[in-house]
């Protein structure tokens, strides 16, 4: 697959360690956070280590059904990337609250029922890939990663975002970032699974099928927006209810897409004003990636990291 080398090329290049990035200020601004900003900050994080940990046990599962060696090269990094990622939400907490705080956070999922919901959308696909290992069910499980890694994080990100804005805890922020850029290619990755799926095998994508795949995304941006509106509602300078729905589902739209199903929501094909802050907030290294047209246009290795401690 000739988009496999630009894919490996971004991903290698954009290998960042936690521990570089200083979290001292956090350490003062976490204290000092609003009881939502504390609450959201907790809760995100709690969903985003579960997200992950998700990731990294599942991606071995898919690769061995892919028989194409390079695609399972960038399965691996990927899995690798997950890694980074939850060893970056433990580095995080460990940097600003006492044990027992960060394990009451990392284990809000198990007992919140918002984020138990949450959770058991995605575990139940993965679940049931494991268990037939077919066609259908390798299709359901790459549009599940397909919506995790382009509408589950989203939320959280334009939280942390938005904290950026009020100049409070930049390494947090930092450190989403370069999470968020990960994600991104974790995005690419899928997207073009699907599209290679489209053309290998037609006829997996019969009508009831492509309603399934769109039943599933609106599942997962109607989830993406109870949890937001649950986690950040309107309590948090910057940020609102609607804001969440807006974002939400014009992501959505734009990741559905790119599939080249059509729109999901017509009247959410343009990015709402409201939100155009985010880019600039969002942006890690300047590194400017075409991931749907699987196109870098720069593949200079990050200097950000040691510019913005």
């Amino acid at each position: 697959y000739n988009w496999v080398s630009d894919w490996y090329r971004q991903a290698m290049n954009n290998f960042w360690v936690p521990e570089e990035i200083n979290l001292n200020q956090d350490k003062s601004d976490y204290p000092r956070l609003s009881l939502a900003e504390k609450t959201a900050y907790d809760k995100i994080l709690s969903f985003l280590v579960y997200l992950d940990s998700l990731q990294s046990a599942n991606l071995p599962n898919i690769s061995q059904y892919i028989t194409a060696n390079e695609v399972n090269l960038c399965l691996s990094i990927q899995t690798f990337q997950e890694c980074i990622h939850s060893q970056s939400y433990s580095y995080m907490l460990d940097s600003i609250c006492s044990p027992e705080q960060r394990n009451d956070i990392l284990y809000q999922w198990k007992t919140d029922e918002h984020l138990l919901k949450r959770n058991e959308f995605i575990g139940e696909l993965y679940n049931e890939f494991v268990a037939k290992q077919d066609k259908q069910s390798f299709l359901r499980v790459c549009i599940a990663n397909f919506i995790l890694e382009g509408v589950y994080f989203y939320s959280g990100f334009m939280f942390f975002y938005n904290l950026a804005r009020n100049g409070k805890m930049p390494g947090s922020v930092q450190e989403i970032r370069y999470i968020n850029r990960d994600e991104s290619t974790h995005l690419w990755l899928f997207r073009n699974i699907l599209v290679e799926l489209q053309k290998e095998e037609p006829e997996l994508f019969t009508p009831e099928n492509i309603q399934m795949i769109r039943d599933m995304m609106n599942t997962g941006v109607e989830q993406e927006i109870v949890w937001g509106h649950y986690v950040i509602g309107d309590e948090i300078p910057g940020l609102n209810k609607q804001m969440v729905t807006d974002y939400i589902k014009y992501l959505g739209n734009t990741r559905f897409a790119t599939l080249g199903f059509g729109n999901l929501y017509e009247e959410y094909a343009e990015e709402p004003e409201s939100m155009k802050w985010v880019k600039q907030y969002s942006d890690a290294n300047m590194v400017k990636t075409d991931f749907f047209e699987a196109r870098p246009s720069a593949y200079a290795k990050s200097g950000a990291i040691e510019d913005d401690l």
